[in-house]
């Protein structure tokens, strides 16, 4: 077992209830949710990976894949979603050549769906790292991508 992880685990009582904050923790330490951490917080905790899985897929703040140097948020929220917000993640997926949840080959991006961004009135809005591009268009998007390459 890696000794981070092991580090993670006498913070914690090996109680069940004590998922989440571990499941945090990990994610923290290596970024994701690695199969291999699973496993580990499985034997430790004494719970199923199936049930880990459960809990750990619910919530939006965990992810699964090794995140990108640079991670990109579509807002599919309702004011965005109507003026192209889908158009925008169909182009993202199409130019990186990656789905919602996983990450380019060459590191660099990751990217996903979320509800709000909370900029409505700036609709359609992308997250790049703590950066906010508002009315953003697919020829003004494919120009942006080009500044984190």
């Amino acid at each position: 077992m890696p000794v981070a992880i092991e580090g993670i685990f006498e913070k914690y009582q090996r109680r069940p209830d004590q998922l989440i904050p571990i499941l945090q923790d990990v994610q923290k330490e290596f970024g994701y949710i690695a199969p291999e951490s699973v496993r580990h917080i499985s034997r430790y905790l004494r719970i199923s990976e199936n049930q880990i899985f459960g809990v750990s897929s619910f919530y939006a703040q965990f992810r699964f894949t090794t995140p990108g140097r640079h991670s990109i948020k579509v807002c599919l929220g309702t004011a965005c979603h109507v003026r192209g917000g889908a158009t925008l993640l169909e182009m993202l997926e199409r130019e990186l050549g990656i789905r919602c949840g996983e990450t380019t080959p060459d590191k660099r991006f990751d990217l996903e769906r979320v509800a709000c961004l909370g900029c409505c009135a700036l609709s359609p809005v992308v997250q790049i790292d703590a950066d906010i591009y508002s009315r953003m268009t697919v020829n003004k998007l494919s120009e942006l991508l080009k500044q984190y390459e």
